[in-house]
């Protein structure tokens, strides 16, 4: 394999990299080893999907700085000739696209099932401006887009609220201890994910252009809440080897029948 291959996908930014590629591993095994009935459960799967997504998009960002001239096309074919060696495309399209519908749904999953169709407008209006958006050239799919990216971190976090509500208002979820619902923690990283990152995404190129020691410092604060996220997940996917640490989900039964 190519020196600069493996430099760009294991050893150029090793904090971003390596524990994303270990969690993934973790997370594969324990997928596997799950019984059937779990692996077909909407709160094991989902997670492991956004797990294996992310896995797949950021390796394929690596894989665009070591192939200039693949990135350099792909600019040029949606219109940037201005920064042919950025790769937003790649990133707003699996990040901040489709990323976003999966945390909506992931969101979803754990909603009592008379609060799931929020979720489903949440989706559907999402999809539609953002299509807007990019078709009459107001954000186009090469730049920075953060009005496509606030709307969707704000649907994000009013579906976080949703949960929240259920938590401290649903008598189910009265009679448990929240510190040991995975779907607590999988919520909370979430929205400090979501909430966090807002500023460096919506205002990126600015960092970059104005202060980039900055810009690279706020970018970080990124990086390490995407590990921490998806250590979660892999951790919602291992959950069921560690009774002694989780209690059942309340809404479980109901989720399997009406996800």
């Amino acid at each position: 394999m190519d020196s600069k291959l493996i430099e760009a996908l294991f050893t150029a930014y090793p904090l971003d990299t390596i524990p994303m590629d270990v969690l993934m591993v973790i997370g594969f095994v324990c997928f596997l080893k799950l019984p059937k009935e779990k692996r077909g459960n909407i709160h094991f799967y989902l997670p492991f999907i956004i797990l294996s997504f992310t896995f797949l998009y950021e390796n394929f960002g690596s894989y665009t700085n070591y192939n200039y001239e693949f990135k350099k096309s792909v600019n040029e074919y949606l219109g940037n000739y201005k920064y042919p060696r950025f790769n937003l495309w790649l990133f707003n399209v699996a990040k901040r696209q489709i990323g976003t519908i999966l945390y909506l749904l992931l969101i979803k999953s754990w909603l009592e099932p008379s609060k799931k169709k929020y979720i489903n407008w949440m989706i559907i209006l999402f999809i539609v401006v953002t299509m807007t958006l990019q078709l009459s050239g107001i954000e186009p799919l090469y730049l920075n887009q953060p009005i496509i990216f606030a709307m969707g971190a704000n649907l994000i976090l009013i579906g976080s609220a949703m949960y929240f509500t259920g938590m401290i208002t649903h008598p189910q979820y009265l009679d448990k201890n929240p510190l040991r619902l995975i779907s607590f923690w999988q919520m909370t990283f979430v929205m400090f994910t979501f909430t966090l990152t807002y500023v460096s995404s919506v205002a990126l190129l600015y960092l970059y252009e104005v202060n980039p020691v900055l810009g690279e410092a706020i970018q970080k604060i990124d990086i390490i809440m995407k590990i921490i996220n998806l250590g979660i997940l892999t951790l919602t996917i291992a959950s069921p080897f560690l009774p002694r640490v989780f209690e059942e989900e309340p809404f479980y039964i109901s989720h399997e029948t009406s996800a």
